[in-house]
């Protein structure tokens, strides 16, 4: 009931798709360091406050 919903432009919406697309394709060639020494790599990214992951769903 006290679930809050926040409205996000499809500019930004597609902003955020090429970003996480251009990140991807930077990890793929430059393997972040974290994953040598068993840390998971967080896949949760933020904008303007809200929570994305992978999918695109608004997490929090």
């Amino acid at each position: 009931m006290g679930e809050v919903i926040q409205f996000i432009p499809k500019a930004e919406r597609e902003r955020i798709r090429l970003i996480r697309e251009a990140r991807a394709i930077y990890d793929s060639v430059f393997p972040p360091s974290g994953l040598d020494n068993g840390q998971a790599v967080d896949a949760g990214h933020s904008v303007n406050g809200a929570k994305f992951h992978q999918g695109g769903e608004v997490l929090s």
